[in-house]
């Protein structure tokens, strides 16, 4: 059994009172100006003036010590400090995590780069000394402790989760092994210092924590029954937090602007339905407004992608508002899986999953994005709900609502729409729990095929096939037959540096899902002692119920059906196709949350609350380190796409004229042209591609009435977008080039 440090409360002398004041201030004075050394430090900034990820490591350090200088003269002063040890330890170990703005995954620096400056040689001593301070305390007795309370394959199983996923796989093995070998010490410290601060807790404090987590949480027993109902104002609450979170970070982080191509393509199709169009009329010049995920077809000019996730953005276009459509809908989601989860758990398993949802980086920065899957999400909590609801009052009307968002998700993501068909289906006739009236299987059929048929109308008017794809189209065309084709096969993929190897088949698939785990270990809730060790506690130390089963099927359905596709979504807000997996993941954390909580309470008095506590800890860690690194060190200027054209559109007022974009297509032109109008002759600034000179003669021509203007792109550049020339007169140009 643990024992739990004892500290005895005293009343401080004179002589205690006279070095406490001083010192409290100097940490406080300290620790203030930690805070502000951002502000005025050029070393953490970038060429173009940009606060670096560093900047997150003074930070930290300044909230260490003012957490230090408060708690220094009472009795939580021992589990501050190791808090304090566990803030600073993340915030050095991003440091050594090479992740940044480039479209790669994240690995930490080869020993011999960390170790080539002066910063890097503190940041191991300071690995050094949290190792030494570990190993010095209560190490033995954590270890003592797993041994008496778990069995081996317990161990086993949540040992595999914890080491197996902390690495992603690189071209080398032993670099790999070497890498693997770090980042698992990483994750232990970090693991036995949170457990220290959690043991360090005064134990005459325990009562009243654990009476804020009732009052916040409610019942925390690891069973119970359900508990239906409508969102409460806890849940209200989580839900405007993380949209005003994921807002935030739209505007200071990804500054409303696309980053990803085909966001791009998202965003010019939600334009053409708000614009109430399927097409608009092919440029004069396609070659010059060439973009991943559009193409021409006779005289129009479409996007290929599936127009579900284009509806509700062409929303937010009509409202000048796109970027705040994700935000909107992760508040949407928070409500909604606690709906759903409330048919399933009871309420406060339902609070603290719908909790740590909103705290988990993966989710947030979804939210903050362009991309499909929050949508997704919507749908299939929806459908879910449609079905739980039709279950439990018999009316077929919820299950025709479930149908509904089923065929919408046919028309976001198609493979998730399988997953989820397949996985209602079966609970809907009974699998799992009680079946539908037939009215309602009926329902849930019809409103699927309803919508559903909605997206083969639109394959069928882009293509002349509802059976047809126009993505599918688009990727044979341009990057090979059956490029884009689910299954294994030699054709498959359009060859990019993340593709693990050409083609698909097992070993493919495989590395896949290494890629996808690991990233998953860090995105998922940004805690150092990683995201799968309280899954897996969940999974052993449960007793499980059909609930959790369902959980497991979700995660096992979607990770399946994915093994057969070619591609794991890049390295591109974590492991993005298994998105559908945040609530099942969330919910068997819960799980491992309760079920270690309870373990631990029939150890010893308050055992538990300690348990919730260190969990509380590692979130607010993440919230000082993790997410704004991650908004910081990798989504500013993500994959080089930056919105500088719509600032020097302003200063150097182009008005109407024809702007020359001297670069790549992917990231250069694809952030100009989302500035472009639908009209391309419209009377305002048209940026084209200047792709070579054939290109450019072209443009000269049909734009010959319009003043030019030459910007060196950021390839170029390796800054920002700068204007080179201009404005000239076309004609003059045209005669040049000929």
């Amino acid at each position: 059994m643990l024992e739990i440090d004892k500290v005895q409360v005293q009343r401080p002398g004179l002589e205690e009172k006279v070095w406490l004041k001083p010192v409290r201030f100097l940490l406080l004075a300290l620790g203030l100006s930690s805070l502000v050394w951002p502000l005025f430090d050029p070393r953490l900034r970038d060429l173009e003036n940009n606060i670096t990820g560093l900047s997150v490591l003074p930070i930290s350090i300044g909230i260490g010590m003012l957490i230090i200088a408060i708690t220094i003269g009472n009795r939580w002063r021992r589990s501050a400090a190791w808090f304090v040890l566990a803030l600073v330890g993340q915030a050095v170990s991003l440091q050594m995590a090479k992740a940044g703005w480039q479209l790669r995954y994240q690995h930490y620096k080869p020993f011999d780069e960390i170790t080539s400056d002066m910063m890097g040689m503190v940041l191991l001593a300071f690995v050094v000394v949290q190792a030494l301070l570990v190993l010095r305390s209560s190490m033995a007795r954590i270890i003592a402790w797993c041994r008496q309370n778990l069995r081996v394959w317990q161990l086993l199983f949540i040992a595999s989760f914890f080491i197996i996923s902390t690495t992603t796989v690189s071209h080398s093995v032993a670099v790999y092994i070497r890498e693997w070998a770090f980042a698992v010490l990483i994750q232990t410290l970090s693991l036995a210092t949170i457990i220290l601060a959690a043991l360090a807790i005064p134990q005459e404090s325990t009562i009243k924590v654990r009476r804020l987590l009732s009052a916040l949480f409610g019942d925390l027993s690891p069973d119970g029954d359900a508990e239906p109902g409508l969102p409460d104002r806890f849940a209200f609450s989580i839900a405007t937090f993380v949209t005003i979170l994921a807002a935030i970070l739209c505007i200071y982080s990804y500054e409303r602007h696309p980053h990803v191509p085909d966001e791009v393509a998202y965003l010019t199709q939600a334009r053409f339905f708000a614009a109430g169009s399927l097409t608009i009329p092919a440029p004069p010049v396609p070659d010059g407004f060439e973009v991943y995920l559009m193409n021409t077809k006779g005289d129009n000019w479409y996007a290929v992608p599936p127009p579900g996730w284009p509806i509700p953005l062409a929303l937010g276009t009509l409202f000048g508002l796109p970027w705040l459509v994700n935000p909107f809908l992760a508040g949407i989601n928070v409500l909604l899986a606690y709906v759903l989860l409330s048919e399933l758990y009871p309420k406060s398993l339902a609070r603290i999953s719908i909790f740590l949802l909103a705290l988990s980086p993966w989710y947030v920065f979804l939210g903050m994005s362009f991309m499909t899957h929050m949508f997704s999400l919507t749908c299939a909590l929806v459908a879910a709900i449609g079905v739980a609801w039709s279950r439990r009052d018999g009316k077929a009307i919820w299950a025709v609502l479930g149908g509904l968002a089923l065929g919408m998700i046919s028309m976001v993501r198609p493979l998730e729409a399988v997953a989820m068909a397949g996985l209602l289906g079966l609970w809907a006739i009974g699998l799992g729990g009680k079946r539908l009236k037939l009215t309602g299987i009926a329902g849930l059929v019809l409103g699927s095929i309803v919508v559903g048929g909605l997206g083969l109308a639109y394959n069928a008017a882009l293509t002349g096939n509802p059976l047809e794809f126009p993505i599918n189209v688009y990727t044979d065309e341009h990057f090979g037959k059956n490029s884009n084709a689910y299954g294994f096969g030699p054709d498959r993929g359009m060859g990019w540096e993340h593709d693990p190897y050409p083609g698909h088949g097992p070993i493919d698939a495989l590395v896949n899902t290494n890629l996808n785990v690991s990233a998953l270990n860090t995105e998922l809730f940004g805690w150092s002692i990683g995201s799968f060790l309280l899954v897996a506690a969940g999974v052993c130390l449960s007793r499980l119920r059909r609930r959790d089963y369902l959980m497991i099927a979700v995660i096992a359905v979607i990770y399946v059906l994915h093994f057969f596709y070619y591609f794991s979504g890049g390295p591109d807000f974590g492991a993005r196709y298994w998105f559908l997996m945040v609530v099942p993941l969330v919910v068997l954390t819960v799980r491992g949350v309760q079920k270690l909580a309870s373990r631990f309470d029939e150890q010893f008095e308050a055992g538990g609350t300690r348990v919730y506590a260190a969990v509380l800890a590692l979130c607010l860690i993440s919230v000082i380190t993790f997410i704004p690194w991650r908004a910081i060190d990798k989504y500013h200027n993500f994959r080089g796409m930056r919105p500088d054209i719509r600032y020097l559109a302003d200063v150097y007022r182009f008005d109407r004229s024809l702007v020359l974009i001297e670069g790549n297509k992917h990231p250069d032109f694809d952030s100009a042209m989302i500035y472009n109008p639908l009209d391309l002759h419209a009377n305002v600034p048209i940026y084209a591609w200047d792709r070579d000179l054939s290109t450019r003669k072209k443009l000269l021509t049909a734009y010959s009435d319009r003043p030019v203007w030459f910007v060196n792109a950021p390839s170029i550049t390796n800054r920002g977008y700068e204007v080179v020339a201009g404005p000239l007169a076309a004609r003059d140009l045209l005669n040049s080039v000929e």
